[in-house]
């Protein structure tokens, strides 16, 4: 049982904004494809290594008969699964015991394709290796790989790719639609403030703007999503500003790698804190991910609404750039040092409105006032007291700009504050007052008698719970969430992040660019580019214990969605589930990776593992799993649950593989396991794949005493309704090889009831087959056919691959014995291309390759070779939509009459309304009747009439079939 494939694009991806033009770099990929078979494009972060490898495969796709896949591993951190990676991408279901590169190379060992290796750095051994193996076991395959280094072959082929073009600034700009650098510029910028376009007056701007961006495309689109609010030249003023300050750093740093980071780093300032938070946290997620996943992940109140316990004295917000030097009078800026109270708001020494101790005021922590009483009182003035030399240091008084700017030589720091700009009077003890200035550490030195200063502000040693806070929320000044600045360590007093805020900040950060959306199954989805995610890496990094809190948040979140997924597995919507569980594919190998490297949680990590048993085993991929379980088994030695049920997956996965030794082995541990812990559930578990090893082992007697035996003896409390019904559907499987169809039939009619009762789909797809094959050996050839169509839609419907291929073995017997020759032919070859993709051995099963030269043999026999050959290449040419539209027509058609398929922008033949079209949508999502009524705001028994007249137009008898043809549709 199992083998189900849903289906992830490995295809190459959609391009969502426009190409900028690099004909160069496109003409010298596609000759270096056309000599080498490892192109290799290489430059730094941000350059545009994707975009144009996805370029340069599809101006050469018609040159590979085979196809185009894109193998991406930014998501993928583990050497070991690079090779299951690749085989995914190409659609291959391996189930053989041996190693998986080289089952992956005996695979594709005569097809001619072209391999697209994405962010090969992290990885570039396994990649290496990966790319050696198909070099030298094969000749069709080519590779084009991206990378900032170079794999080291000697077969490889290096394509440079260069930032883009820019002009002289300061040169003729005549042209300068010309230069790709400031034509990207102007795109974005478009995007953003419609009518943007490229004139006279901003030409020399924007081309001074992407000259200092190097012309990077990563660093031009970040700067470019700043045109919401900025005009060119204030965007240049301040990445100039913001540069200046990286850039004091270390020298070695190469110019580009620079720039780009100066881009990503000024993107982080003007964030918000939350937004800044939910970025450094975000970046633990290793592929895409939903708004629930980032709520889990973020946010500082649990799922359920309660309060996560504190992983630390305070809740990260944002991080320095590099780590703030002590100060003199500052030994610690943490709380509970000496200068600091312990306390935080809600407790003595701080009211819950902010307002500090006696004689400050509520203008803000840090901010000193005259009175206690607040403006109006006596000795003051309108708003806050004068400072020295400044007589109305406040907006909207005499001597202070309407912006909040101060007067001449005084900065924007915040009103009523008096730091100091480079052209100013420098403050006693105090020569130049701004951040980033020689003589102002990244932390700011205090005034004389301020030992808790911060940038500019006297701040008083109450001021929050470990942070200077910069007075911006004084008397007339809009309080608002404000990145930090540079060199400060900022924390969020209790209780943190919401999960509302982390909605707030995910689409700020949308709308920054920092965030990709894209469509994914459930609905939206959120990306965050691979330089992002390692800037925000870093961020979390440098307050301790932050990263493993939000690792440790994602991974149980993993274990939440796994076990939800796990209780409905035998029910409606299977299709969805196994969609969502490879759209989060990358997230559950991170979680995985946690657990089994973190002390302390390995055992969470096992019960993981175990949870996704049907996730390996029905949705294709035994082999990842099988490495996951190993792993976890070997680090969670002792005697629990969680191993009994590790061992027993263990066991189906390795038999999967056809390791019946292995299997058997760990399913008698799992058994004994079980029973010395009393769980009937788990031994129950056990002894099916006890069972089918048996049966698949050739003992058909003992199998079939195995399964009479726990058939009859029924569920037991606890155990997984699918495994209920696979014990029934292998039951009927040893009766029918034994030669009691009768029997057999018996026995799937009940199994149908249990899985109709559920709108279960896949283990219905097996029954439905097994009734197939004893209508068979009864001789009721149209019963049988009707039996193996339906199972065939099921399966499409679930993406079965395995069960497809099984499926059409079956159709094509029933076509040679009775029906026509050229449809046994054609699904011969259809067949044999399916199981290419798995085993072209047919896993070396008599029963199977036997059935399958019968029907060669009665087709040759009535067609002969020449035609037979003919047809069956007809059918191995066929994709599988276009094969299962053949094996599902109805009787008479003219064979070959659909091959063609309809064209690619008609949706359907069939007359279908509008409306029809979006409920028969639904169906297939798995919605109830009453669900379709409330999602389209109909009456139920309005939805009801859709969903008969859906059925009758398309001659279907149930709702499973309305969503395999829905399916079969996308």
């Amino acid at each position: 049982m199992g083998g189900s494939a849903p289906r992830r694009d490995h295809h190459l991806p959609a391009e969502t904004t426009s190409f900028v033009d690099r004909r160069g770099e496109l003409t010298q990929g596609r000759e270096l494809l056309a000599r080498a078979r490892l192109v290799t494009l290489t430059g730094p972060g941000g350059v545009g290594k994707t975009r144009l490898a996805a370029r340069i495969a599809a101006r050469v796709r018609r040159a590979f008969p085979d196809g185009v896949r894109c193998v991406h591993l930014s998501g993928l951190h583990d050497p070991a699964l690079v090779p299951l990676a690749a085989a995914d991408a190409l659609g291959l279901h391996d189930r053989s015991a041996q190693p998986p590169l080289a089952a992956l190379v005996e695979q594709v060992r005569d097809r001619r394709l072209l391999l697209v290796v994405d962010n090969c750095e992290h990885l570039a051994g396994a990649c290496a290796q990966l790319a050696a193996a198909l070099l030298h076991g094969t000749e069709g395959v080519r590779i084009l790989a991206t990378s900032r280094h170079r794999l080291g072959l000697t077969e490889e082929h290096l394509l440079e790719v260069r930032p883009l073009p820019v002009p002289d600034p300061d040169g003729d700009l005549s042209a300068a639609q010309g230069y790709p650098a400031l034509t990207l510029f102007a795109d974005r910028a478009a995007a953003v403030v419609p009518g943007f376009r490229l004139t006279p007056a901003n030409r020399a701007s924007v081309a001074r703007l992407c000259h200092r961006l190097d012309g990077l495309p990563l660093a031009i689109e970040l700067a470019a999503v700043r045109m919401r609010v900025l005009d060119v030249d204030q965007l240049l003023d301040r990445l100039d500003d913001r540069y200046r300050f990286l850039t004091t750093g270390s020298p070695a740093a190469l110019p580009r790698h620079q720039t780009l980071r100066a881009a990503v780093a000024w993107s982080h300032d003007l964030c918000t804190l939350p937004e800044q938070t939910v970025w450094a946290r975000l970046s633990v997620l290793a592929g895409s991910f939903d708004l629930e996943t980032a709520e889990a992940v973020c946010a500082d109140t649990a799922p359920d609404g309660g309060t996560r316990p504190p992983e630390g004295a305070g809740q990260l917000l944002a991080l320095p750039p590099d780590a703030p030097p002590e100060l003199p009078g500052r030994p610690t800026d943490g709380p509970g040092v000496p200068g600091w109270s312990t306390d935080g708001p809600g407790v003595p020494g701080w009211s819950t409105d902010r307002r500090a101790l006696p004689g400050w005021s509520t203008a803000g922590p840090g901010v000193p006032v005259r009175s206690t009483d607040g403006p109006g009182a006596p000795g003051w003035s309108t708003d806050v007291p004068a400072l020295p030399g400044r007589p109305n240091a406040v907006p909207g008084v005499p001597g202070w700009s309407t912006d909040g700017r101060a007067l001449p030589g005084w900065s924007t720091a915040g009103p009523g504050v008096p730091v100091r700009s480079t052209d100013g009077p420098a403050l006693p003890g105090r020569p130049n007052a701004v951040p980033g200035v020689p003589g102002w550490s990244t932390d700011g030195p205090a005034l004389p008698g301020q030992p808790n200063a911060g940038p500019g502000v006297p701040a008083r040693p109450n001021a929050g719970p470990g942070v200077p806070v910069r007075p911006t929320d004084g008397p007339g000044a809009p309080a608002r969430p404000a990145a930090a600045p540079a060199g400060a360590l900022t924390l969020l007093p209790p209780p943190g992040l919401r999960r509302d805020d982390v909605l707030e900040a995910v689409a700020g950060l949308v709308d920054k660019s920092v965030l990709c959306r894209e469509t994914g199954p459930g609905g939206v989805r959120y990306r965050l580019l691979d330089t992002l995610r390692q800037y925000g890496l870093e961020q979390l990094r440098r307050d301790t214990g932050q990263e493993e809190a939000a690792r440790r948040r994602q991974r149980d979140w993993m274990a939440r969605r796994a076990e939800q997924y796990e209780r409905g597995w035998f029910g409606p919507g299977q299709p969805e589930t196994a969609a969502l569980l490879r759209a989060d594919q990358d997230n559950l190998r991170a979680a995985l990776d946690f657990s089994l490297t973190a002390p302390g949680e390995a055992l969470a990590g096992l019960r993981l593992a175990g949870t996704l048993w049907f996730h390996w085993h029905a949705c294709g991929a035994s082999r990842e799993g099988l490495y996951w379980l190993d792993r976890a088994l070997a680090a969670a030695p002792a005697p629990t649950r969680e191993r009994a049920r590790g061992l027993w997956v263990a066991g189906l996965l390795a038999a999967a593989t056809r390791d019946f030794p292995r299997g058997r082995r760990h399913a008698a541990d799992a058994l004994a396991l079980a029973h010395a812990l009393g769980d009937t559930a788990e031994a129950a578990h056990a002894e099916y794949v006890i069972g089918v090893i048996r049966l698949f082992g050739d003992d058909l007697p003992g199998a079939l005493r195995h399964f009479e035996a726990t058939v009859a003896r029924g569920p037991v409390p606890g155990q997984h309704l699918s495994l209920v019904g696979l014990d029934q559907v292998e039951l009927a499987c040893a009766l029918g090889f034994l030669g009691e169809a009768e029997r057999a039939v018996e026995v799937c009619e009940q199994a149908l009831r249990l899985c109709e009762r559920h709108g279960e789909q896949w283990v219905r797809s097996y029954v439905l087959r097994m009734l197939a094959l004893a209508h068979t050996v009864l001789g009721d050839w149209p019963r049988a056919q009707r039996h193996a169509r339906e199972a065939l839609r099921l399966k499409l419907a679930v993406h079965d691959v395995i069960g497809i291929a099984l499926t059409l073995d079956l159709l094509a017997s029933i076509a040679a014995r009775h029906g026509t020759s050229e449809d046994a032919a054609l699904l011969l070859g259809g067949a044999d291309r399916v199981w290419a993709d798995i085993d072209t051995g047919r896993w070396g099963s008599h029963t199977l390759n036997s059935e399958r030269r019968d029907s060669e043999e009665r087709a040759v026999l009535a067609l002969g070779r020449e035609v037979f050959e003919r047809f069956h290449r007809r059918g191995g040419a066929l994709g599988l939509r276009e094969l299962a539209g053949h094996a599902l027509q109805e009787p008479g058609r003219p064979p070959g009459a659909e091959a063609a398929g309809p064209p690619p922008d008609e949706d359907t033949t069939v007359p279908l309304t509008r409306r029809e079209t979006e409920v028969a949508r639904l169906v297939a999502e798995g919605l109830a009747n009453q669900q379709i009524a409330d999602r389209l705001v109909i009456a139920r028994r309005t939805a009801e009439g859709h969903v008969e007249r859906i059925l009758g137009k398309l001659g279907f008898s149930n709702r499973s079939q309305i969503a395999a043809w829905m399916t079969a549709q996308r």
